[in-house]
């Protein structure tokens, strides 16, 4: 495990910007302990700080994770974020869309959001802000960017694209090879 370079943080607090604003210092430091962004083979872990003192004494090359992967640096070093990570980031979201029952499974097998799925949305959320996904029991479904703003959502089409799917729960039996 090692600490991130200072361009590798800013692109991840960017991103995790993009989702929770300036939210960010609320993952770090919570009432529970402080916690730290580490980084092993190209992923982001979320870890807690006296976790990762007990882990000093694993060598580091059998080590296979520590604490919750946040996301991965791709070959060209954008971030991407992981599914595993919308738990963590979910209640600090400042832009939500809930999703009806009946678009709940649409969602779940990675398609978009529709005008016709969508039940609400945060107000004045932008066009091509990065959102949270729930469902009417307000359980997070996944990632989202918006389409289209909160106040041309009100006058789209029902088959109109609301919000591009990024990541979403379902991921975890479509992709399991990939996640591990």
């Amino acid at each position: 495990m090692k600490q991130l370079t200072d361009e590798r943080s800013k692109i991840l607090l960017e991103k995790l910007s993009k989702y929770i604003g300036g939210n960010t210092t609320h993952l770090l430091d919570r009432p529970d302990g402080t916690y730290l962004f580490r980084e092993h083979k190209n992923r982001v872990y979320y870890v807690s700080e006296n976790i990762l003192k007990q882990a000093s004494n694993v060598n580091p090359e059998k080590l296979v994770s520590i604490g919750v992967c946040i996301g991965k640096f791709t070959k060209t070093q954008k971030f991407r974020l992981h599914i595993t990570s919308l738990h963590y980031i979910a209640p600090y979201a400042l832009y939500k869309i809930w999703v009806k029952p009946n678009a709940e499974q649409q969602v779940l097998y990675g398609h978009n959001v529709l005008k016709s799925g969508l039940a609400k949305i945060t107000e004045s959320t932008p066009q091509y802000q990065g959102v949270i996904i729930y469902s009417m029991n307000d359980v997070p479904l996944g990632f989202g960017v918006t389409a289209k703003s909160t106040a041309d959502c009100k006058n789209a089409d029902p088959l109109t694209v609301i919000c591009f799917n990024q990541s979403d729960i379902g991921e975890y039996i479509r992709c399991e090879d990939e996640l591990l």
